[in-house]
C-alpha cells in the first residue's frame, strides 16, 4: 500500500480509477470540478466536459448501459439541470455501475444558493454516500460501484466544499477493471413508457427497502462508543470532523456514511444507548427529520442553523463544550471584495452598459462581477442560461416598452450550457431583444476548462468548435455583430445601434481571458503625474491595477496587462503605454 496526501476530489477520482471506471462525463462546477480533471489524468479513463449536467448524466447512463462503469459530476445547482434523467434512471436501474457525483456548497463560497442535495436522493429514491475525508472519498467511490451493481441503481457520491478541497492521507491500491458487462435488450426495463414505468416503480420501492436493510450493517455507517452515555451525536460528512475535534472520545457518535436510505434499527439502538441525542448536520435537518419520523427524540435545528456552514467553535458552543478564544488581531483586516481581474475583457463591455444606463439581465460566470461597484451594471442573476429567457419575458411583460433599454449578457460556456434554446425562443417568438455573448474563449469561473466554443477538449486535444455567429444566424437571428471589448468607442456605437434595432440581435464581445497562458500581456501603462488632474475617470472601470496615491493616479505594473481601457477614459493623456520592443 502506498500512502498519499490528497484533496477529497483527487481521492474520489482515484477511487474511480481503482474501481475500474471507464467513462467520465461532467460539467465543471465548484466545488466538484477537480474530480473530473483528476480522473482525466488516468489514461485508462475516457473523460470529457459535456455541454451541461443533463448531457453528462445521460452520457454516463449510456456508458453504464453498454456495460462499463461510469461517472458524472456536478455541483449542487447542476443537479437541478440533470434532474430530468435522474428520476427516470432511478426507475430503469443500470447495467454496469454508475455513480453520480454532486458537491454541495454550504456557505455559498461560489454559488447562488445553499441547496441541500440530500433531498434529491430521497425524492429520486437513489442511495447516497457521503464521505467525511479524503480516505472515505476514495473508499466510498469504490463502494458506490459495488452498491450500484448489487442493487441495480445509480448511486450518489455527495461531496461538500470542505471535504472536496481539504487534504488528508489515503492509501492507494492498484486498478481492478471488471470485464465489460454484456448489453441485453430489455424493453420493459429500459423503455420508460407508462406501461413499463408502472412495473418499474414497485421495483424501486423494493430496492429501497433492501438498501435500508443493507445499511444496518454497512461498513460506512460507523458507531463510535464514547466514555460517557449522557450525550450521543448522529452526524455525517464534514460535520463529523467538527464534532470529533470538539468532543474527542467523550461522547458516542453515529457517523452515517450512507445518508439515504438510513439504518432505522441502528438509529434506534444508538438512541437507546444514550440519555440525549443531538443531530449535527449542515443546512437542512435531513437526518433529524428522519429520526423524528421513526419516533426518536432528537435535538438538531433548535441548536444548529440551517443557514451557512458549521465550524468547530459553533459546534462547541451549541453542545456546551469550551470554546477557544483564539487570537485577536491588532489591526482590522480591510475588506477584499471580489473584482474582475486586471485586463479582464468584460470590464470595457460592462463600463459601456453602465454608461448607457441599460437594464442588464446577467448570468452565471465570472462576468457576474459586473454587478459590483464601481461598475454596478447588472440588475438580476438567477441561474445558468436564465439571462436570455428572462430578457424575453421582461420585454414581453412590458409590452415591448423595454426593448430598446434592456439587454442580456451571457458567457460563451454558459450559452452552450443552456442559453442556446433561450435564443431560439427569442427568434421564434419575435422578441426584439439584444443578447450579448461574452466570448472569452474559456470557461473562466471554475478554473479555465475547455468548452465546445474553444476548439479543444478536456485533454487539450483539438476538437470541433461551435461557430457562434453561424449558430445565431441558423436559429433566425439576422443581426449578429462582433466587437472588441477593449475598444470602448466601438462598444458604445454597436450597443446603441443594436438595442435600437427593430428586431432581435446578438452582439458577440470577443476577447480571450487575460489569464490564459496563450495570452501575452502588453507592457504596463504608466501615469505622467504632471498631466494627471486627479479627475478619477480612470477609476470608473474598477481595475485593480489602478489606484490613487498622493492625490495622483498610479498603475501597478505587476498587475497591469496593458489593455488600454484606462487610457481611453483619460481626457488629459496622462496614461501612456511604453513602446513594445
Amino acid at each position: 500500500m502506498k500512502k498519499n496526501l490528497m484533496l477529497g476530489n483527487e481521492a474520489a477520482a482515484r477511487g474511480l480509477y481503482e474501481a475500474g471506471c471507464t467513462v467520465v462525463s461532467s460539467y465543471p462546477g465548484t466545488p466538484s470540478t477537480e474530480i473530473t480533471e483528476c480522473a482525466a489524468e488516468y489514461p485508462e479513463i475516457y473523460a470529457e466536459w459535456a455541454p451541461n449536467e443533463k448531457v453528462a448524466m445521460e452520457t454516463a447512463f449510456g456508458a453504464s448501459l453498454a456495460g462499463r462503469r461510469s461517472f458524472c459530476s456536478m455541483k449542487h445547482v447542476g443537479l437541478n439541470v440533470a434532474a430530468d434523467p435522474l428520476f427516470t434512471i432511478a426507475y430503469t436501474g443500470v447495467n454496469a455501475g454508475m455513480i453520480i457525483g454532486v458537491a454541495d456548497d454550504a456557505g455559498m463560497h461560489s454559488s447562488q444558493n445553499e441547496q441541500d442535495s440530500r433531498h434529491y436522493a430521497e425524492a429520486a429514491k437513489v442511495p447516497m454516500l457521503e464521505p467525511s475525508n479524503s480516505a472515505e472519498a476514495l473508499a466510498f467511490a469504490k463502494l458506490a460501484y459495488e452498491i450500484s451493481e448489487q442493487f441495480d441503481t445509480p448511486v450518489f457520491l455527495k461531496m461538500c466544499t470542505r471535504v472536496a478541497h481539504s487534504q488528508s492521507v489515503v492509501e492507494l491500491s492498484d486498478r481492478v477493471e471488471p470485464a465489460q458487462k454484456p448489453y441485453e435488450k430489455q424493453p420493459q426495463k429500459y423503455i420508460m413508457m407508462p406501461g413499463n414505468a408502472k412495473r418499474r416503480h414497485p421495483v424501486v420501492e423494493e430496492r429501497t427497502l433492501a438498501l435500508a436493510a443493507w445499511a444496518e450493517t454497512a461498513p460506512c455507517n460507523v458507531w463510535e462508543r464514547g466514555t460517557d452515555r449522557k450525550l450521543g451525536i448522529i452526524t455525517s460528512s464534514t460535520s463529523y470532523q467538527y464534532v470529533k475535534e470538539v468532543c474527542g472520545d467523550a461522547v458516542s457518535i453515529l457517523k452515517l456514511g450512507m445518508v439515504f436510505p438510513m439504518p432505522d434499527g441502528k438509529l434506534k439502538d444508538f438512541a437507546a444507548s444514550v440519555d440525549r441525542v443531538v443531530v449535527v448536520e449542515e443546512l437542512d435537518g435531513f437526518i433529524e427529520n428522519h429520526c423524528k419520523t421513526i419516533g426518536l427524540d432528537v435535538t438538531g435545528k433548535e441548536l444548529f442553523s440551517c443557514i451557512d456552514e458549521l465550524s468547530q467553535n459553533i459546534v462547541a458552543e451549541k453542545l456546551g463544550f469550551p470554546v477557544p478564544t483564539g487570537i485577536q488581531l491588532q489591526d482590522a483586516i480591510p475588506p477584499r471584495p471580489p473584482v474582475m481581474c486586471a485586463g479582464c475583457p468584460h470590464r470595457g463591455l460592462f463600463y459601456t452598459l453602465a454608461k448607457q444606463k441599460l437594464t442588464v439581465i446577467g448570468d452565471i460566470g465570472c462576468y457576474t462581477l459586473g454587478a459590483v461597484a464601481p461598475l454596478g451594471a447588472i440588475d438580476a442573476v438567477i441561474c445558468m442560461g436564465a439571462s436570455i429567457s428572462a430578457l424575453h419575458g421582461f420585454n414581453k411583460g412590458n409590452n415591448g416598452a423595454s426593448e430598446g433599454k434592456t439587454v442580456a449578457v451571457i458567457g460563451d460556456s454558459t450559452f452552450i450550457h443552456s442559453g442556446m434554446t433561450s435564443l431560439v425562443n427569442i427568434a421564434y417568438n419575435n422578441s426584439h431583444s439584444t443578447v450579448i455573448i461574452l466570448d472569452n474563449s474559456i470557461t473562466g469561473m471554475t478554473g479555465h476548462q475547455q468548452n465546445p466554443t474553444t476548439g479543444f477538449n478536456l485533454k487539450g486535444d483539438p476538437a470541433s468548435k461551435v461557430d457562434l455567429e453561424a449558430f445565431c444566424h441558423a436559429v433566425g437571428i439576422h443581426r449578429v455583430r462582433v466587437i472588441d471589448p477593449y475598444d470602448l468607442a466601438q462598444c458604445d456605437q454597436v450597443i446603441q445601434e443594436e438595442v435600437a434595432a427593430p428586431e432581435a440581435s446578438v452582439i458577440i464581445s470577443r476577447r480571450p481571458c487575460a489569464l490564459l497562458k496563450s495570452v501575452k500581456a502588453k507592457p504596463a501603462y504608466t501615469v505622467d503625474p504632471e498631466k494627471c488632474k486627479t479627475c478619477k475617470a480612470c477609476m470608473k472601470i474598477g481595475c485593480p491595477a489602478i489606484s490613487i496615491q498622493n492625490d495622483k493616479a498610479v498603475v501597478d505594473n505587476t498587475l497591469c496587462t496593458g489593455c488600454g481601457l484606462c487610457a481611453q477614459l483619460c481626457k488629459f493623456d496622462a496614461l501612456t503605454a511604453p513602446k513594445e520592443v
